[in-house]
């Protein structure tokens, strides 16, 4: 799809000035003056480049952004915006790829790291690729939609047994069980809204305001892609790839992925590491972060962009520790 009809799906990117701000370590964006700030920095998901635009109004001719994205239709958006702009450098991949592919472009160290680990508003108001139960097209679900299996073939060949646990670990949906079972029984998954029609039927307790079907299509496109696992990789490497004084800066939607995030930097902000809880005396462990830092969206941005209401940032700064491989 090219980049003028990927235009025609509209994205509000959430904790703008908020996640700019972080990433270049100051309180507020009137504190760094623009084309101002020299260093590597890396967009670990592009999405349709909210956040990366805002960025580059503050870095300088010669700084460097490096986009990521799995998603070919926000890359195609990323390399259409490299073209006018000698500084963007772009990766077609996961960001758990982040400590390889920064290699290959010949870079050790960075100065900044920011993720959104939300689906764009571009990938849900677009029926065809399958993360909405409010429009229909075809049971895909897949962020990189050149490689890997689509939830229709997955459905088509699981257990009943096995996508009760996805649905469960993933979505946390406490009536996985029945669900599935519903879900085995249809004849083919050749539509979401069909799909979400057998979930909703299937569902013995609806919440007032919630689509029945909201946990189980969150389940399903986590474990499609790999989200978590990619999320506790890219988290890892942020150790390595940032120098000290490096600042990372996350943006979670639900408790799933928000959970990793804040145990990962309590874990390496306080050198506090659960498997030594009960030895009689804890080995040192090294404090690769400072104290974690965590943000809301404001009242005004959640009424402006409902879709903000469950997000959080979180970040913290490299600190001087040097990485030691486990």
């Amino acid at each position: 799809m090219s980049s003028q009809a990927v235009a025609e799906f509209s994205h509000t990117t959430v904790l703008l000035e908020e996640t700019v701000a972080m990433v270049l370590g100051v309180k507020t964006l009137a504190d760094v003056p623009k084309r101002s700030v020299s260093g590597v920095y890396v967009d670990a998901t592009f999405g349709r480049g909210g956040h990366s635009r805002l960025l580059l109004e503050y870095l300088a001719d010669d700084a460097c952004l490096v986009v990521f994205d799995k998603d070919p239709e926000a890359i195609a958006v990323a390399r259409d915006l490299a073209q006018t702009d000698a500084r963007i450098k772009v990766v077609h991949d996961s960001f758990a790829s982040l400590s390889d592919s920064l290699m290959a472009l010949g870079i050790d160290k960075i100065d900044g790291l920011m993720a959104d680990l939300g689906v764009s508003s571009p990938q849900l108001d677009d029926g065809a690729r399958g993360f909405s139960f409010m429009r229909d097209g075809a049971v895909d679900m897949r962020m990189d939609t050149t490689r890997g299996e689509p939830v229709s073939a997955w459905l088509a060949r699981v257990s009943a047994d096995e996508l009760a646990d996805v649905l469960f670990e993933y979505g946390e949906e406490r009536h996985s069980r029945r669900i599935a079972r519903a879900i085995k029984a249809m004849e083919n998954y050749d539509s979401t809204l069909a799909l979400a029609e057998v979930i909703k039927q299937a569902h013995p307790n609806w919440q007032k305001g919630k689509h029945p079907a909201t946990q189980s299509f969150q389940a399903m496109r986590i474990f499609i892609n790999n989200e978590l696992g990619d999320v506790d990789d890219f988290l890892e490497q942020s150790i390595r790839v940032l120098k000290a004084g490096g600042e990372l800066a996350v943006i979670s939607f639900h408790s799933l992925e928000d959970r990793r995030i804040k145990q990962f930097l309590q874990r390496h902000s306080r050198g506090q590491y659960e498997e030594d809880a009960h030895l009689p005396i804890p080995p040192v462990r090294p404090k690769y972060f400072g104290k974690p830092k965590r943000v809301a969206p404001s009242d005004a941005e959640v009424k402006a962009n409902p879709r903000a209401r469950s997000a959080w940032l979180r970040g913290a700064t490299r600190s001087d520790v040097a990485w030691v491989d486990a």
